[in-house]
C-alpha cells in the first residue's frame, strides 16, 4: 500500500511539475512570440545580480544573459505579484471574492489527473501507468473539472461589487454556455470511433494501423470533430479571439477589482488552460504519447522493416512525443492569440450556436452512418 502511495504521489508531482512549467514558459513564450511577429525585441531588462559569496561575477554574467533573452520576466512577475497590495472593495463579499481565483486555478490543474501523459512503465515486476488517476470514465472527469474552473470566473464577476466585472462574469457565463455544449458533442464521434471513455484507452487505440500504414489518430478518422473541439477549447479557455470576458479596452472584466497574487492565479489559470486544451487535443486527436510505428518491442515500418528498443527508450519517447506535441499547439494557440482580432459579441454567439453547434450535430450523424456501414 505504502509503495503505491509513493508512486502516485510520484507521478502527480510530475504530472504537477510539468503543467506548471507550461504554465510559466507561456509568460516568456508569449512574450518573445508577439515580439517577433511584430518584429520588436520582446521582453529583454529583467534581471538581478547576487553578492560575491553566491557566485559574484561568473552568476552575474549568466544572469544578464537571461535577463536579455526575458527568461527572468517571469520570476519578475512573480515578485510584483506577491509583493502587491491585496485589495478588497468595500461593496464585495471578502469570503467569495478570495475562492474564486482558487476555484479557477484549482479545477484546471485537477483535470490533468485523467490525462496520460506517456506509456505505462515497468519496473522490478511492478507495472506503474503515467497517469495520476487511470478512471474508465476519465473523458468525462476531465471535462466536469474544466466546466467547474469556469464558475470561478462567474463567481469573480459577481461578488466584486463592480458593475464592470459583473458585465465581464456575465459575458463568461454565456460564452461557457455557447461553446460548451458544442466542445462536449464534438467529442461524441470520438467517442464512438474508439468505444471508450477511458483516456489510456483512446491513446492506445490511436496506435493501430489504418490499410497498413496510417496511425488511427483522432484527427485521421474525426477531423471536423478535431476543428469543431479545438474552436470551441479555445473558447473556453477565454483568449483572444474568444476573451469578451477579459476585455481590456472595454474595462470590462471579471478580474477587474483583483489585484495581487489573486490577480496572479487568474493569470496562472489561464495559462493553466491553454495547456490543458494542448494536452486534450494531443490525447484525443493526435495520438497521445503515440510514435506512429513504435510499440512496446521497437518499431514495426508498413513496409517490413523492425528496429529493436529497450523498454526505457520507448517509455522516453512516449513521454517526448507527448510534450513535443503540446508545445507545438501552445505555440499554435498563441500563434492564434497574436494574429486575429477580437470577435464581436454577436459574432462570437453565432459562431457557437449556430455554426459550430449544428456542425457537431452533423458530424455525429455521418460518424455514425460510418461506423454502422464498417461493422
Amino acid at each position: 500500500m505504502w509503495a503505491d502511495l509513493a508512486i502516485k504521489l510520484g507521478v502527480s508531482g510530475l504530472v504537477l511539475l510539468g503543467v506548471l512549467n507550461f504554465a510559466g514558459m507561456q509568460t516568456w513564450l508569449e512574450r518573445k512570440q508577439s515580439a517577433l511577429m511584430q518584429d520588436r525585441i520582446g521582453a529583454n531588462r529583467a534581471y538581478f545580480t547576487v553578492p560575491w559569496w553566491l557566485g559574484g561575477a561568473p552568476v552575474n554574467w549568466l544572469l544578464r544573459k537571461l535577463g536579455g533573452l526575458g527568461i527572468l520576466n517571469a520570476l519578475a512577475d512573480v515578485l510584483k505579484l506577491l509583493t502587491k497590495e491585496d485589495f478588497i472593495p468595500q461593496t464585495a463579499d471578502r469570503w467569495l471574492h478570495t475562492l474564486a481565483p482558487l476555484l479557477a486555478v484549482f479545477f484546471a490543474i485537477l483535470a490533468f489527473a485523467a490525462i496520460p501523459i506517456g506509456p505505462p512503465v515497468e519496473v522490478w515486476g511492478r507495472v506503474i501507468p503515467l497517469q495520476v488517476a487511470d478512471i474508465n470514465v476519465g473523458l468525462l472527469v476531465v471535462l466536469a473539472l474544466a466546466s467547474i474552473g469556469v464558475y470561478g470566473v462567474i463567481l469573480a464577476g459577481m461578488v466584486s461589487g463592480s458593475n464592470l466585472a459583473t458585465l465581464g462574469g456575465l459575458r463568461a457565463s454565456s460564452q461557457m454556455l455557447a461553446y460548451e455544449i458544442a466542445l462536449g458533442v464534438s467529442l461524441i464521434g470520438v467517442i464512438m470511433c474508439y468505444a471508450t471513455l477511458d483516456l489510456g484507452q483512446v491513446v492506445a487505440r490511436q496506435g493501430q494501423l489504418l490499410w497498413g500504414w496510417l496511425p488511427m489518430w483522432g484527427v485521421v478518422v474525426q477531423p471536423l470533430g478535431c476543428v469543431i473541439f479545438m474552436t470551441a477549447a479555445l473558447a473556453e479557455t477565454k483568449r483572444i479571439p474568444f476573451d469578451l470576458p477579459e476585455s481590456e479596452p472595454e474595462i470590462i472584466g471579471y478580474f477587474t477589482e483583483y489585484s495581487g497574487m489573486k490577480f496572479g492565479l487568474f493569470f496562472l489559470s489561464d495559462f493553466v488552460e491553454v495547456v490543458l486544451v494542448a494536452a486534450l487535443t494531443t490525447t484525443l486527436f493526435f495520438g497521445g504519447w503515440q510514435v506512429p510505428y513504435l510499440a512496446r518491442d521497437g518499431f514495426h515500418f508498413p513496409w517490413g522493416a523492425f528496429v529493436a528498443v529497450s523498454h526505457l527508450a520507448y517509455v522516453g519517447m512516449g513521454i517526448a512525443a507527448f510534450t513535443v506535441k503540446v508545445m507545438a499547439f501552445i505555440w499554435f494557440f498563441m500563434l492564434i492569440r497574436w494574429t486575429l482580432p477580437r470577435f464581436r459579441y454577436d459574432q462570437l454567439m453565432h459562431l457557437g450556436w449556430k455554426i459550430l453547434f449544428p456542425l457537431s450535430l452533423a458530424n455525429i450523424a455521418v460518424t455514425a452512418v460510418v461506423v454502422v456501414a464498417l461493422a
